[in-house]
């Protein structure tokens, strides 16, 4: 299942707490080499991990398995602060209009084919369910040109914002993602598995077996 919590909450759990930010770490400064993202504390924390993001967790047998964060548009994020040249025209936001930022699945969960695994189809369902049961229908994503193929392939809508730039060892490129419960049908249906992904309440401290 998949838990949703804010930046408060998740400080109140220091297992997961921790477990978030060293994955991060570990996706974005290890592997893709976001060399600016370096701390020597091993854990990735930036200016938008604030009151207002979202934290989507989903715990496998008593680890962190995949995980992503949501910003809302109508205040700083990574594509309006950062990355503002991944974006050639007006730059899209309002209160239907979230950021999708720092997607990662763990290493020992990465079983998918063409590179995307059950964990991250199941992140993929959560925002789309998240986002519908909040009006919000948009999604920026700043992934490899490659995803925007898979994204259009689910039946997002994909409108990409520019054109690609170089960050560590990827292409990177801004993409709008419009969905609905078109979308969430196909979905689950590429998943093979209909039933809602949200959980509700909080997870069991990590290192403890629990159902996914």
């Amino acid at each position: 299942m998949l838990f949703t919590l804010t930046t408060q909450q998740l400080m109140e759990r220091p297992d997961l707490w921790e477990a978030v930010h060293r994955l991060r770490y570990k996706v974005f400064v290890d592997e893709m080499q976001w060399t600016d993202l370096a701390r020597p504390d091993g854990l990735e924390i930036d200016q938008f991990d604030h009151d207002e993001a979202e934290h989507h967790l989903i715990i496998r047998n008593g680890e962190l398995a995949g995980y992503l964060r949501m910003l809302p548009t109508t205040r700083p994020h990574l594509l309006s602060d950062v990355m503002p040249e991944l974006c050639e025209g007006s730059r899209p936001s309002g209160p239907n209009v979230w950021e999708l930022t720092r997607y990662a699945v763990a290493p020992g969960f990465r079983d998918g084919k063409r590179g995307v695994s059950t964990v991250g189809t199941e992140l993929i369902a959560g925002f789309v369910e998240w986002g519908l049961a909040r009006n919000i229908n948009q999604v920026i994503i700043e992934v490899e040109p490659v995803w925007v193929l898979r994204t259009l392939q689910l039946h997002f809508l994909a409108t990409p914002l520019g054109y690609q730039h170089s960050y560590g060892t990827q292409q990177v490129v801004a993409t709008l993602l419009t969905f609905n419960e078109h979308t969430l049908d196909v979905v689950r249906s590429r998943r093979n598995h209909h039933a809602p992904v949200l959980a509700r309440g909080m997870p069991d401290m990590l290192g403890m077996r629990q159902a996914s």
